[in-house]
């Protein structure tokens, strides 16, 4: 949800993929200063209107709250992948005002963390809730891979990424897993898949054969979880397993274009895991392959 509050103010159409590229004479600080300013404003509309809209009673006092066994974990890699496209598409907006790829990861993984901290905390004095310490672990975690790339090879080389299909599983807990289509991606975690994506190129250096837009992806799921705990969804009659997933993918950001716009597009569908032939493995069927899996 972050995400889409801030993609309108961090990808100027100029700079949506990933490069050093400057205008010919901007005003960076007049940029920097306007983007930090607006930064500001629409995280802080974005965390009153989340105060009111999501927490139903009064905020008490602080306390912890333990939900890593919770839905197999698969929340909590969710958190790492939004805390790092946080990261990735503050970074562009700090390229646009004129800082340094390395400037512009080490500013976005500081902007990653301080926009998802805040949101923890207040989980924390939340009657229904808590400070949940492995999320915090994710929220960390998105930002640093990020980050470290860029500190370690100057380039992103591993994306985490994003998958989705509608299940059936929604219409047994709809009030758990949404009602709506628009609202199921979010919450039927059953229908959801998160991958780190590696360009094996960019490993193999300069002289590499592969294709250099070319990925390949691990990834994870779960399936049959129609509660956030494991025994309760047996309790309802299902059997919930994890599922694990190796495709290929594209890096989108390593198709040269010249188009503007086009970089602006590949810089968007990098968020997400393009449709592809698929080896799942899981511990109740074991092996299969999916001719296209999304």
């Amino acid at each position: 949800m972050l995400i889409l509050s801030f993609c309108p103010l961090f990808l100027p159409v100029s700079t949506a993929q990933d490069s050093t590229k400057r205008d010919a004479q901007p005003c960076y600080h007049c940029r920097l200063r306007g983007l930090i300013i607006g930064e500001a404003v629409v995280y802080s509309t974005t965390l009153y209107g989340l105060s009111k809209a999501w927490y139903n009673n009064p905020l008490r006092n602080f306390h912890f709250f333990n939900d890593n066994h919770e839905w197999l974990q698969i929340d909590k890699v969710g958190h790492m992948v939004t805390a790092y496209q946080i990261a990735r598409v503050s970074a562009q907006a700090y390229r646009w005002a004129g800082l340094t790829d390395r400037k512009a990861a080490l500013y976005a993984g500081l902007t990653g963390l301080i926009f998802q901290t805040p949101i923890e905390i207040l989980d924390g004095f939340s009657p229904e809730y808590g400070f949940s310490v492995g999320d915090m672990v994710a929220n960390i975690a998105g930002p640093a891979l990020y980050t470290g790339q860029y500190l370690t090879w100057g380039e992103l080389r591993i994306q985490p990424k994003f998958s989705f299909h509608y299940t059936h599983l929604a219409k047994e807990r709809p009030e758990l897993l949404g009602k709506k289509r628009t609202d199921r991606w979010l919450k039927d975690y059953n229908g959801q898949a998160y991958w780190l994506s590696v360009n094996p190129a960019a490993f193999a250096g300069r002289d590499s054969k592969f294709p250099k837009w070319l990925n390949i992806a691990a990834g994870y799921g779960i399936q049959d979880m129609v509660a956030a705990e494991f025994d309760k969804s047996v309790e309802r009659g299902f059997r919930p397993y994890r599922q694990y997933y190796l495709s290929l993918d594209v890096d989108f950001t390593r198709i040269k274009t010249r188009n503007k716009m086009l970089k602006t597009v590949f810089f968007l569908l990098n968020t997400l895991k393009v449709p592809a032939p698929t080896l799942e493995y899981n511990g109740r069927n074991g092996l299969r392959f999916h001719a296209l899996y999304f």
